[in-house]
C-alpha cells in the first residue's frame, strides 16, 4: 500500500488547505457548527460553507488576520461550556480586524490543527511579499543541501544513479530508515510518474529523502519559532533556548556553534542557519535530553548523616536468577556495584576446607568462596560510586570460620573498613561526605561492656525467621548463634537490632543501630503509624527485605516505603519489570552514586509528615506538570509477539509514582499499524503535591485484543525533568537504552493549573482552598504556645496574598497574549509588542524604568485594546513590585514566630503534662506543633522563593522590552542606562541579602 504523503513544506501546507477539509466553528453562545473551510486559488481569502451570509461575506481576508493561535487560548473557548469535551491540540484562533476579533476553529486531529497554523502563519507573513514559493521551493537551503550529496554521489555526472545507490545514500543521512521503506518510496515516486526504468534522478532523491526524513511535528516547531521561515538563524535559536528550553545566560556565539555542529549543510555552517534536518539532528541530541544535565553528577548535599539519605540497595545480591532455585553468580555482585548500588548481601555459610562460601540454601550445588567475593567487591566497590558501601553481613558460620571472614576481610579490603566506634557524644550518623570510599559492615554485635571471646546473639536467618514466624507454634522467641569478638569488632555504625516498637526505639535505641523489617511488616506499619515511621528514619536506619513468599524473586514497590522515609530498599536486581524501573529511574540523579537526599520535609527534627497523605503536604507548593506526548520514533516489535507480524498499534501511558495524592496514570490514543513515526499529539496535566519525591515513568505498549505488550519505558524523577522539547530514551524490558528509540515531548511545570476557563478557575479555586487549609496552624491546647503561633497568622495570609496575586497578575497577562499558563514571560513579551504597534510599524508604547522597575508608558493615544493588556502588565509589575518589597518583612515576622514556637519544642512534654494532657491528647498536641513548624518553615521557604522569582522576572522582562525595541530612545546612553537598571536590581538584592547575613 502507498504511504501517505507527509507535509514537509510550506507547500504542501498549502495545497493540503487549499483542498480543503471540515473545521467545527465555535461561537461565544457555546454552539459548534461543522463547516468546510478552503483556501482560495489565489491564496487571498480563507472561505467556508454552508453559511446563511453571501458567499463574498462568508469570508476573511488573509490581509485582515493579525494572529494565529493554537490551543484554546481566547475568551470564546474560554468561555464555552463545551471546551472541556474539545481537545487542546486540535484548537485554533484567528484574530482579525483592528479589534482583534477571533474566529475560533477545531480540527479533527492535532495534524491538521498543524498544518492550518503553519499555513496562515506562513501567508500572513508573506502577506507583503510575492508568493512565489510554489516555484522556489527547489532553492530552499535543503534542497541546495541535497544537490550537493547527490551530485558528489555522482560519479558519472549524469544526473542519474542506480537505485540501489540512492538507497545506500540515504541510509548514511539517516541510518534509523529500514531499507525496504526506501525502496518502496522510490517505487511510489516512480510509478506516480509511470516510469519503468528504476534509475533515481536527482529530483526523485530529494523527493524522496524529504518524505522519508521529515518529522511532520519537527516541521510544524522549525516554521513556529523561526517566524514562517524554513530554518533557523541565530537568534531565532536564542530564543527558542530561552523561551521553550528554559535554557539561560545564552549568547549569540553558543548559538553559532549550535549550528555550526549540527548543520548538515557547508552554506548553512558558513552562514549560520539550521535547516529541518540539523534542527532534527540538535533535537536528537543529548542537549535536548529529557534528563537534566546537572544531575548527571552529584549535585546534591552529602554532608547531612547517612539516614538522610535513600540508599541504592540489593537483596541476595549473589543471585542472577530467582531466589528458590537459583545458582550463585559472581556477577550478581558485578552488575550490582557497576549500577550504584551502595548496600549489598552476603548470606555467609561454612565451606569445605574451613573456607567460608556464599551459596543459595535451596540450590547447594552451586556456590562462591567468600574470598572470591569480597575481592570482586573490593574491585569494584567505587567504580559507579565513592560513597560508602554497606555490606549487609548474613553470619551462618561457625566460630573458625567467622575468623577466617575476619582475617579475609583485613586482608582483602585494608584501610577501607570502617571500624571507628561511634561517639557518645554525637546524635546522628556520619556523612556520606565523610565516610567516603569506606565499606561499613552491617551485622551482629556482642556487648561492648564485656571482654568476653564470644557470645550468643539472635539469628541473621531473615527468610528463616519469617518461616517460623509464620509457623504455628511460634512463640516470640528467636534462634540464637555464636559470634566471635574479632566479627563483631569489624561492625560499627550498623549494628543490627531487633524492632520492637517506636515508643522503645525513640528512647533506647541507639543512632549507630539499624533494624531490618520483612516488606510484610513494614507495610503494616506504614499504614497504621506514618507519621511514626517517618520520625523514627529521621534518626536510625531502616532496612526493608522483600517478603519470603516472593519465591520468584519478584520486587516490592520501593515508592511505598520511601514515601515513610526508610533508607535502604533492598530490591531483587536479577528481576527486571516496573518495580526496578522505578528504583532504577530513582537513583538515576544525584550522579548516580546511589545516595539520593530525602526532601527537607522528611529530614528536619520538628516537622510533620505523613506517608498516606492523600492530599496537599503543609508547607510545600503542589506544582502543575504539563506534558504533551507529540509523536515516537522507531518503536520495536514487541519480544515475542508474533500474531501481527511488523505490524504495531502503540500507545503511551504516563505514570506518576509518590506520595498516595501524587500517584496517577494517563495514556493516549491508540495509533493504528505505526512504528516508525507515530503522531499523538496529547497534552496531559498532573498535580504534583511533593515534588521531591515524584517520578514519572513513560510506557510504550502495543494496543491489542490478547493483552497489551511492552515496547519500552523511561522513567526519571520530577526534580531531573528539563522543560521544553525534549526526546525521551526508551528503555527494554531489561533495562537497557534502545538505540534510535525515543518519544518526542514537550515538558512544562506550572504553580498553578487553569489559566482562563471558568471550569479550570473553579477546579484552582477548590486548590486554592485545599492549600489555605494546608497553611492554617493548628490548635495545641496549651495557651502560652497557642499564643505564639496566633501572632503568624496575619503575616501567613500576608504571605500567600502575595504570592497568589502576583500568580494571578502574570496569567492574566498571559491569557490577553493568547497563551497558555506553561508560556514564558519573555514569550508574553514578544507577544505584546507586536501588539503594541502603531499603523506605521513603530511601537505605541516604550520601557522606562521606575525605581528600577520596567513600567511600559503610552507615547500617544492607544486604542482601548492596547489600553487593556497595559493595565494587566501595570498589575503584573505592582504585584511583583509590592512582594518584593515586603517580603522580607513578613518573612522576618514568620521566621520569629517559627523561633519563638521552637522554644517551647524541649518542654513540649513536661507542659502537656502539667497542662493534665496524656495519651492521645499529649501525641495530638506534638502533633499539631510539628504541623506548625512545618507550615511556618514552608511558607517562609516559598515567599523567599516567590521574590528571587519575582527579581529574576523584572530582569527578563526588561531584557525582553530592549530586544523587541520598546525602549524610548535606540541610543547607547538609553541602553547604558537600561544596563544600569539591570544591575541596581540585582546590587540591591544581594545588599539584601548581606543585611541578613
Amino acid at each position: 500500500m502507498p504511504s501517505e504523503k507527509k507535509i514537509s513544506s510550506a507547500s504542501d501546507c498549502i495545497t493540503f488547505m487549499q483542498a480543503g477539509c471540515e473545521l467545527k466553528k465555535v461561537r461565544p453562545n457555546s454552539r459548534i457548527y461543522n463547516r468546510f473551510f478552503t483556501l482560495d486559488t489565489d491564496l487571498q481569502a480563507l472561505r467556508w460553507e454552508p453559511s446563511k451570509k453571501d458567499l463574498e461575506k462568508a469570508k476573511l481576508d488573509i490581509s485582515a488576520i493579525k494572529e494565529i493561535r493554537l490551543g484554546k487560548n481566547t475568551e470564546t473557548f474560554r468561555n464555552n461550556g463545551l471546551a472541556d469535551q474539545i481537545c487542546e491540540d486540535c484548537a485554533f484562533s484567528i484574530l482579525h480586524g483592528e479589534n482583534y476579533e477571533s474566529l475560533d476553529l477545531v480540527a479533527n486531529s492535532a495534524d491538521v490543527a498543524n498544518i492550518w497554523v503553519s499555513g496562515l502563519r506562513y501567508l500572513v507573513s508573506r502577506s507583503k511579499q510575492p508568493l512565489d514559493f510554489m516555484e522556489g521551493n527547489q532553492n530552499t537551503p535543503r534542497f541546495m543541501w541535497l544537490k550537493t550529496v547527490f551530485e558528489a554521489a555522482d560519479i558519472d555526472g549524469n544526473g542519474i544513479m542506480l537505485e540501489d545507490t540512492s538507497v545506500e545514500l540515504i541510509k548514511q543521512l539517516n541510518p534509523t530508515l529500514k531499507e525496504s521503506k526506501i525502496r518502496l518510496k522510490f517505487k511510489e515516486i516512480q510509478k506516480s510518474k509511470e516510469k519503468l526504468t528504476t534509475r533515481v534522478t536527482e529530483e526523485e532523491f530529494c523527493e524522496a529523502f524529504c518524505e522519508l526524513c521529515t518529522r511532520p511535528e519537527v516541521y510544524f516547531l522549525l516554521v513556529q519559532i523561526s517566524k514562517n521561515k524554513e530554518y533557523l538563524d541565530a537568534n531565532d535559536l536564542m530564543l527558542f533556548l530561552e523561551a521553550e528550553q528554559g535554557v539561560t545566560h545564552i549568547t549569540e556565539d553558543m548559538c553559532l556553534d549550535i549550528i555550526r555542529r549540527y548543520e548538515l549543510s557547508e552554506e548553512g555552517r558558513q552562514k549560520g542557519f539550521l535547516a529541518i534536518d540539523g534542527f532534527t539532528q540538535y533535537l536528537l541530541s543529548s542537549e535536548c535530553n529529557i534528563f537534566d544535565p546537572e544531575q548527571s553528577k552529584v549535585a546534591q548535599d552529602m554532608t547531612q548523616p547517612l539516614s538522610h539519605y535513600y540508599i541504592n540497595a540489593s537483596h541476595n545480591t549473589y543471585l542472577i536468577e530467582d531466589q528458590f532455585r537459583g545458582p550463585a553468580d559472581i556477577n550478581g555482585y558485578v552488575r550490582a556495584l557497576k549500577m550504584g548500588c551502595r548496600s549489598i548481601e552476603l548470606d555467609v555459610n561454612d565451606g569445605s576446607d574451613n573456607e567460608p562460601i556464599l551459596c543459595n540454601r535451596n540450590n547447594m550445588t552451586t556456590h562462591l568462596s567468600f574470598r572470591s567475593v569480597i575481592e570482586v567487591i573490593n574491585k569494584f566497590a567505587f567504580v559507579a560510586s565513592e560513597y560508602p558501601l554497606i555490606l549487609c553481613l548474613g553470619n551462618h558460620c561457625s566460630l573458625p570460620q567467622q575468623k577466617v571472614m575476619v582475617q579475609q576481610m583485613k586482608k582483602v579490603f585494608g584501610s577501607k573498613l570502617y571500624t571507628e566506634a561511634p561517639l557518645l557524644s554525637e546524635s546522628y550518623l556520619p556523612s556520606p561526605e565523610k565516610l567516603k570510599r569506606m565499606i561499613i559492615v552491617k551485622g551482629k554485635k556482642l556487648p561492648s561492656d564485656t571482654d568476653v571471646l564470644e557470645g550468643e546473639v539472635t539469628d541473621e536467618d531473615e527468610e528463616a525467621e519469617m518461616s517460623r514466624r509464620m509457623s504455628v507454634d511460634y512463640n516470640g522467641e528467636q534462634k540464637q548463634i555464636l559470634l566471635c569478638r574479632e566479627l563483631s569488632d569489624l561492625v560499627s555504625i550498623c549494628k543490627s537490632v531487633q524492632y520492637r516498637d517506636f515508643e522503645l526505639s525513640m528512647k533506647s535505641q541507639n543512632y549507630w543501630e539499624i533494624c531490618s523489617f520483612s516488606e510484610t511488616e513494614a507495610s503494616r506499619i506504614a499504614n497504621e503509624y506514618p507519621e511514626d515511621f517517618v520520625n523514627y528514619n529521621k534518626k536510625f536506619l531502616s532496612r526493608i527485605y522483600p517478603s519470603a513468599m516472593r519465591i520468584d524473586s519478584s520486587n516490592l514497590n520501593p515508592q511505598d516505603f520511601w514515601n515513610c522515609g526508610c533508607q535502604i530498599v533492598a530490591m531483587n536486581f536479577q528481576t527486571p519489570g516496573p518495580m526496578m524501573d522505578l528504583h532504577t529511574g530513582w537513583f538515576l540523579q544525584n550522579g548516580g552514586c546511589g545516595y539520593v537526599l530525602r526532601p527537607s520535609i522528611m529530614r528536619d527534627e520538628v516537622s510533620y509528615f505523613s506517608a498516606n497523605t492523600k492530599g496537599i503536604v503543609p508547607g510545600v507548593s503542589p506544582l502543575v506538570l504539563h506534558i504533551k506526548i507529540i509523536s515516537g520514533q522507531n518503536f520495536p516489535k514487541p519480544k515475542g509477539a508474533c500474531a501481527k507480524g511488523d505490524v504495531i498499534d502503540p500507545y503511551v501511558c504516563i505514570e506518576i509514582h509518590g506520595i498516595p495524592a501524587d500517584c496517577s496514570e494517563q495514556r493516549t490514543k491508540t495509533v493504528q499499524q505505526n512504528s516508525d513515526n507515530p503522531i499523538f499529539d496529547e497534552t496531559f496535566e498532573f498535580q504534583v503535591n511533593l515534588p521531591e519525591l515524584a517520578m514519572i515513568r513513560f510506557v510504550v505498549l502495543d494496543d491489542d485484543y490478547i493483552g497489551d505488550e511492552f515496547i519500552g519505558q523511561y522513567t526519571i524523577p520530577f526534580e531531573c525533568l528539563q522543560p521544553g522539547y525534549r526526546h525521551v530514551p526508551l528503555r527494554s524490558f531489561v533495562g537497557d537504552i534502545m538505540e534510535h528509540v525515543t518519544l518526542f515531548v514537550h515538558i512544562a511545570i506550572t504553580n498553578r493549573s487553569g489559566g482562563g476557563k471558568p471550569q479550570k478557575r473553579s477546579l484552582s479555586v477548590r486548590m486554592g482552598k485545599k492549600v489555605r487549609e494546608c497553611t492554617m496552624l493548628r490548635n495545641i491546647g496549651l495557651k502560652n504556645i497557642d499564643d505564639i503561633f496566633k501572632v503568624a497568622v496575619h503575616p501567613l495570609r500576608e504571605a500567600i496574598d502575595m504570592r497568589e496575586n502576583m500568580q494571578n497578575a502574570i496569567v492574566s497577562v498571559k491569557e490577553l497574549c493568547g497563551l497558555p499558563p506553561i508560556a514564558s514571560l519573555k514569550q508574553c513579551l514578544l507577544t505584546l509588542s507586536s501588539r503594541l504597534i502603531t499603523s506605521d510599524n513603530t511601537p505605541s508604547v516604550s520601557l522606562v524604568m521606575k525605581d528600577n522597575f520596567p513600567y511600559l508608558e503610552p507615547l500617544g493615544a492607544i486604542p482601548d485594546m492596547q489600553k487593556k493588556m497595559l493595565a494587566a502588565y501595570d498589575l503584573m509589575i505592582q504585584e511583583s513590585r509590592f512582594l518584593i518589597e515586603m517580603a522580607d518583612t513578613v518573612q522576618e515576622k514568620i521566621v520569629q514566630c517559627q523561633k519563638a514556637g521552637m522554644e517551647f519544642h524541649e518542654e513540649l512534654h513536661n507542659l502537656g503534662a502539667k497542662e493534665g494532657l496524656k495519651g492521645r491528647k499529649l501525641n495530638k498536641a506534638t502533633e499539631s506543633f510539628a504541623w506548625n513548624i512545618t507550615v511556618l518553615k514552608g511558607q517562609g521557604d516559598l515567599l523567599k522563593n516567590a521574590k528571587n522569582e519575582a527579581i529574576e522576572n523584572m530582569k527578563q522582562i526588561q531584557l525582553a522590552c530592549l530586544s523587541c525595541g520598546l525602549s524610548k530612545a535606540p541610543s547607547s546612553g538609553a541602553e547604558v542606562k537600561s544596563k544600569r537598571s539591570l544591575e541596581a536590581i540585582e546590587e540591591k538584592e544581594s545588599c539584601e541579602d548581606n543585611g541578613k547575613l
